[in-house]
C-alpha cells in the first residue's frame, strides 16, 4: 500500500505542534483542523496527552472534531485507556465534543471513578452526552458513588451531570440523601435542588443542604418534583465552575 506523504503545509503544522511556542502550536492545531487530513490524526491526539496549554488543547480537540468519527473514534477510545491522565482526559473531552455514541462502551465504570479528579470531570461530561437512551438510570448509579468526592469544583462537575440527566437520577439522588457520611448527603440534597430550580445557585444549594443535614431535616426537603426535561445547569454556579 502506498503512503501518501504530506503537503508542505501539513509537513510544517506537524513540526508547528511540538515546537517551543504556545502560539506556534496554536496556529499549527488551527492549520490542522482548517484541512482535515486523516494521517494527521495520531499526531493530533498525541500532542493532546503533553499539551500544557488549556487554549491549544481546546484547538487540538477542535481540530480532530474535523475529522470524520470513522477516523477518530478509534485512536480515541484507545487513548482513555493510556496510563497518563491528561491523555485519558483530553480523549474524552474530545469524545464528548464529537457526540458519537458509538465511543459509549468506552465510558468504562473505571473511567468515571477514576483517582484523578479531571479525568473523572471529563468522563462524567462525556457520559452524559453519550448515555443510549434508556440507560441514563444506571449511569445516574454509577455517578451518585461519587457524590461528596473533591472539592467545590469537582462537586460541580458531578452536579452538573446529573442535572443534565434530569428526572432519570432522582432516585439515584434520593438514595444517596439517606447516606451515613453527611458530605454524600449534603451533596446529593444540593444537586436535586439544582435539578428542581437550575436558578438557585450551586453555593446556595450547597449551604441550605449542609444546614437541613444538620438539622436532620429530611422531610420535604429537596423533594419537589423535577422537570420533565433533562436540566442544564452553566458554568458559575447553575452558572459556572
Amino acid at each position: 500500500m502506498t503512503t501518501r506523504r504530506p503537503t508542505a503545509e501539513v509537513a510544517r503544522a506537524l513540526r508547528g505542534l511540538v515546537d517551543d511556542r504556545a502560539s506556534v502550536r496554536l496556529r499549527a492545531a488551527l492549520a490542522l483542523g482548517t484541512t482535515p487530513d486523516a494521517g494527521c490524526v495520531d499526531a493530533l491526539v498525541e500532542r493532546c496527552a503533553s499539551e500544557p496549554e488549556f487554549f491549544v488543547r481546546d484547538a487540538l480537540t477542535w481540530a480532530l472534531t474535523r475529522h470524520p468519527a470513522s477516523v477518530t473514534l478509534p485512536r480515541l477510545v484507545r487513548e482513555v485507556r493510556s496510563e497518563r491522565a491528561r491523555a485519558r482526559s483530553q480523549a474524552l473531552h474530545t469524545l464528548s465534543k464529537i457526540g458519537d455514541r458509538r465511543a459509549w462502551p468506552a465510558l468504562t465504570r473505571a473511567l468515571l471513578t477514576d483517582a484523578d479528579d479531571e479525568v473523572a470531570r471529563s468522563a462524567w461530561r462525556a457520559a452524559v452526552v453519550l448515555v443510549p437512551d434508556g440507560e441514563e438510570p444506571d449511569l445516574a448509579a454509577a455517578l451518585a458513588t461519587q457524590l461528596g468526592r473533591g472539592g467545590r469544583e469537582t462537586r460541580l462537575s458531578l452536579s452538573r451531570a446529573l442535572v443534565t440527566l434530569g428526572e432519570m437520577a432522582v432516585p439515584a439522588l434520593r438514595a444517596a440523601s439517606a447516606a451515613a457520611d453527611a458530605e454524600v448527603r449534603a451533596h446529593a440534597l444540593a444537586t436535586e435542588r439544582l435539578l428542581r430550580d437550575p436558578d438557585a445557585g450551586f453555593a446556595f444549594a450547597i449551604e441550605e443542604a449542609k444546614r437541613v443535614v444538620a438539622l436532620g431535616d429530611f422531610g420535604d426537603a429537596g423533594r419537589q418534583e423535577p422537570p420533565d426535561q433533562r436540566g442544564q445547569v452553566g458554568e458559575e454556579g447553575p452558572g459556572g465552575g
